[in-house]
């Protein structure tokens, strides 16, 4: 198994003293990224623990644009399984969910259960591509932006705007439906955007069933999520710095943190892909990363290992975005030497042997 520190090549247990070293040595450390499967989350949460750290993750955008909008106003949600066996019109909201496995599935047939069983299926695209490959009716979303777009198609809805518009055009669509879905990326559209969609949902279930779908994305925050709610009773974006978890969305974002000087060391954690925060590089880092991935190179951090990649040189528990729950996924090639949780596991063992020292 590959591992470097500071661009040298070495082996694995020196690599692993190595990042127990610094890490140790850090005054207010970050664990970032949780890009892997759920073994080694907890193992980062229990290194965090012992470190006094905070933990933030990649996809920390679109989850709190979620959990923000969710706090205040609630949601009404459906299940992909759900959305591809009863809806008959679909709104996609964006550019981002036309390239999600689960419209692919909604594009691909029409209804199968209940009240709208054989019906045809409509796609009602409201800021993505114009054309392509997907039949659908494209609407425009102008000079203001997805959110504000939402809120005119609301308006649309609740009567208070009319006349000739696209929106109308639109909303009269909607209203038609008998079971509408309307999906979405929360990144893409925002806090402010996903508040309103959560209102246009509830405005338009006063006369018909209209749901919300957002897409998970792909850096396992839905599961990341969930973890630190039975873990610590807290969202992902939290802090060990006074020995129970603290929860602060502003506080403990990582980027923000490290740009202001409040972090003096890092963990990126990424065992499936994510893109490498630019930040990595401007401090004393570990970066534990899946074997073959562009991350897996001597100049990522000052101390890079690289492990097994769950779902195809390990098993692990992991987002399933098309049944909206967490799965196991188990190997599909050799097993690899190293998975994170062994990683972190141990630096953690050298950590507690450190201060037992």
């Amino acid at each position: 198994m590959a591992a470097w520190v500071k661009g040298g090549a070495t082996d694995a247990d020196t690599a692993i003293a190595a990042a127990a070293v610094l890490l140790a040595g850090a005054r207010s450390p970050v664990v970032a990224g949780l890009c892997a499967e759920l073994a080694a989350v907890r193992a980062a949460y229990q290194l965090a623990a012992a470190l006094g750290a905070s933990l933030d993750t990649a996809g920390a955008a679109g989850t709190y644009a979620e959990l923000g909008a969710l706090s205040r106003v609630g949601a009404m949600t459906t299940t992909p399984a759900e959305a591809v066996g009863r809806a008959d019109a679909v709104l996609v909201l964006g550019s981002a969910p036309w390239n999600a496995p689960v419209l692919q599935g909604l594009a691909a047939g029409a209804p199968t259960r209940g009240r709208t069983a054989g019906a045809e299926r409509v796609l009602l695209s409201l800021g993505g591509p114009s054309d392509g490959a997907t039949r659908h009716v494209s609407y425009p979303v102008g000079n203001g932006g997805l959110a504000v777009a939402i809120a005119h198609l609301r308006a649309f809805i609740k009567g208070h705007l009319a006349g000739e518009s696209p929106y109308a055009d639109l909303a009269s669509r909607l209203q038609a439906a008998q079971y509408g879905v309307a999906l979405y990326d929360p990144a893409e559209i925002g806090e402010v955007g996903v508040e309103m969609l959560q209102g246009l949902v509830k405005d338009l279930s006063e006369t018909t069933r209209f749901f919300a779908l957002a897409l998970g994305g792909p850096f396992q925050d839905r599961a990341v999520v969930q973890l630190s709610s039975w873990t610590t009773g807290q969202a992902p974006r939290l802090g060990f710095g006074r020995s129970l978890p603290e929860h602060d969305p502003w506080r403990f974002d990582s980027a923000r943190q490290i740009a202001a000087g409040e972090a003096d060391a890092a963990l990126w954690l990424a065992s499936l892909p994510a893109p490498r925060p630019g930040w990595l590089a401007s401090l004393p880092a570990v970066a534990v990363v899946g074997e073959g991935s562009p991350d897996a190179v001597s100049d990522a951090a000052e101390i890079v290992i690289a492990v097994g990649v769950p779902g195809e040189s390990a098993g692990g528990a992991l987002w399933n975005e098309g049944r909206g729950t967490i799965t196991y996924r188990a190997p599909t090639g050799a097993p690899a030497e190293l998975t994170a949780a062994d990683v972190l596991g141990r630096i953690r063992d050298r950590l507690t042997e450190q201060k037992g020292a």
